[in-house]
């Protein structure tokens, strides 16, 4: 949770790596005074600490999202786990957007659909990394297979301490964010 400074190159990375047009964002790098429910700036100023949080679909075990919208335009990957959108079935109600405790769906007006991170999945399904975990410059982001005890992400979710977002909604987010 205390890596991420707030530098924004996975938001550039992802708008990037997407083709995201100007005004929407799959993943935003929020600072704790916009993000209250998080974590608040600690210290006494001029001695303060500021902590951001990079914020992107949880791809939720029981996500919101996958059972608000009408027409399956979303749902979770078997192999994986990730929640996906497809453009082509979405008839732009934005229930889903409504539905999801993380902000995550945005709405892309040029073409009247929903759209979310896919955890960059073409570049997952290649074997590789998605983008914003790529080019973070201090290693804040970390993906993998957190069922996998060999992955990276499960040693790092057996050894430390974390947290996950708005646990109470019962969605059962993938995204963890780990203790210092």
């Amino acid at each position: 949770m205390k890596r991420c400074i707030g530098c924004d190159t996975c938001v550039i990375a992802c708008k990037v790596e997407n083709d995201v047009e100007t005004g929407r964002f799959r993943l935003r790098v929020l600072d704790s005074n916009r993000d209250p429910v998080f974590e608040k700036p600690q210290g006494v100023f001029p001695n303060l600490t500021q902590h951001w949080l990079p914020t992107m679909c949880h791809h939720c075990e029981d996500a919101p999202c996958v059972s608000a919208c009408p027409t399956a335009t979303l749902w979770r990957r078997d192999e994986d786990g990730l929640v996906m959108l497809d453009k082509d079935k979405c008839i732009g109600c934005q229930r889903c957007a409504e539905e999801c405790p993380y902000d995550a769906l945005s709405f892309d007006s040029v073409h009247g659909v929903a759209d979310k991170c896919s955890a960059c999945a073409h570049r997952v399904d290649r074997g590789q990394d998605p983008s914003c975990a790529v080019v973070c410059p201090t290693r804040a982001i970390h993906f993998g297979d957190i069922h996998d005890p060999q992955s990276k992400v499960a040693q790092l979710l057996a050894t430390r301490e974390h947290k996950v977002l708005a646990e109470s909604r019962g969605a059962k987010p993938q995204i963890y964010y780990l203790e210092p």
